[in-house]
């Protein structure tokens, strides 16, 4: 079976930014050739995650408030090591997962109605940031 690969990048605000990449994915899977088979969107770096939900803003502004009740900004063993002030950061990508996999099937993911993927950015100020989109498939 072929593997495509691709990358996607987005400047970000951080503080638990949520991005509805669902787009972006779609796309590469448009270009990628492949009909059916499975797409695996990674986060290149330690402070961010992947995940699925529901897209709209009342659940955009769940996830931070939650995230900030569950690994609050703190004084963390990373922080003692580092001194960069992001030991939150890396506790929460952790927690959610640097990847997420979505199965297509002629050229279209395979989502839920209220479905989309998301990358959430969870370093305590913006930067550059990185996807890896593979796809494996025929």
């Amino acid at each position: 079976m072929p593997v495509v690969s691709g990358r996607l990048h987005y400047e970000t605000k951080g503080n638990a930014q949520v991005i509805d990449v669902t787009a972006d994915v779609a796309q590469e899977i448009a270009s990628s050739g492949l009909a059916d088979g499975i797409v695996t969107v990674s986060v290149v770096g330690s402070t961010g995650a992947m995940t699925t939900c529901e897209f709209e803003p009342g659940l955009v502004r769940d996830i931070p408030e939650l995230m900030d009740r569950l690994i609050p900004p703190g004084s963390y063993h990373h922080d003692q090591t580092w001194h960069d002030g992001n030991g939150h950061s890396h506790l929460r990508a952790s927690l959610v997962g640097p990847s997420v996999t979505i199965p297509f099937s002629s050229g279209k993911l395979v989502l839920g109605t209220w479905q989309q993927i998301v990358f959430i950015d969870f370093d305590h100020r913006g930067r550059q940031r990185e996807l890896a989109v593979q796809m494996i498939g025929e």
